[in-house]
């Protein structure tokens, strides 16, 4: 069994323990309800606030079903770039407020607009709900702004964006980037950072069997590159990627499977 003591910073210590300070023991067997209740009240307490001089609106994207709620983030008045911010949360939890500082921080520090997602969630919307959320709102990043379009999401929103990126190579507009911050993409469970870090600090294996069962509905959807993109069968022409991974997380071998498909 890993010593994650042996392995996690004091600092570092010191976060994880403020973060589970806000979840039961056995939370994963709560209500979906319950679950975004304890995740929405964290991320209230851990808001810290707009930098100066961003500027944020709310609004939507309308598509022939749906409005999808966007939330967007200026610092300049020719931003060189439009960042898709698509949000964590195992593709149940989180929205606009969750990442809302986030967002806005890296706004300020780096001049671009940042655009976040709030994109359906599951159980209420299964897949491919989510995946067709994202590449609305590229659609509409590409068709709205002449600039680059950046993707950028954290763990489901990482599997979002490396998602899109995979789809949208064949269009006119392509993404000029993407940065996955330890995104999951649906590598081999059986192996790796998977069985090493199966009961890592924040999250576990049982909470992605969790997250996996609620997104799809329980159905098998083995070879879905929509839903896992290290199903696909081809990786040319991505854009430039930055992957980012966590070294006590049983996501990081699907950063690190990722990497060596696109190099």
């Amino acid at each position: 069994m890993t010593d994650y003591t042996k392995l996690i910073d004091a600092e570092t210590w010191a976060f994880i323990e403020r973060t589970n300070s806000y979840y039961p023991p056995d939370t994963i067997d709560y209500t979906i309800a319950q679950q975004r209740e304890i995740y929405d009240r964290m991320c209230r307490e851990f808001f810290a606030g707009y930098p100066q001089g961003v500027t944020v609106e709310t609004s939507a994207i309308t598509t022939p079903t749906h409005n999808i709620p966007i939330r967007t983030y200026r610092s300049a008045p020719r931003p060189a770039a439009t960042v898709l911010y698509i949000h964590g949360g195992g593709f149940i939890l989180g929205g606009l407020d969750s990442h809302d500082d986030v967002c806005a921080e890296l706004c300020a520090r780096t001049g671009y607009e940042i655009v976040s997602v709030d994109y359906r969630l599951a159980p209420e919307h299964l897949h491919p709900a989510a995946f067709d959320d994202a590449m609305s709102a590229f659609a509409w990043a590409a068709s709205t702004h002449d600039r680059p379009i950046l993707l950028c999401g954290d763990s489901a929103g990482g599997n979002l964006c490396a998602a899109t990126a995979h789809a949208t190579r064949g269009h006119a507009k392509r993404p000029a980037g993407q940065v996955l911050i330890y995104p999951g993409l649906g590598g081999d469970r059986s192996k790796g950072s998977y069985v090493t870090h199966a009961e890592a600090p924040m999250l576990t294996m049982r909470d992605l069997e969790f997250y996996k069962h609620i997104r799809t509905g329980g159905q098998d959807r083995s070879g879905d590159a929509t839903l896992a993109p290290l199903a696909d069968t081809d990786f040319a022409k991505l854009p430039p990627t930055v992957l980012v991974t966590a070294q006590c997380d049983p996501l990081s071998s699907d950063g690190e499977a990722y990497r060596d498909r696109i190099i």
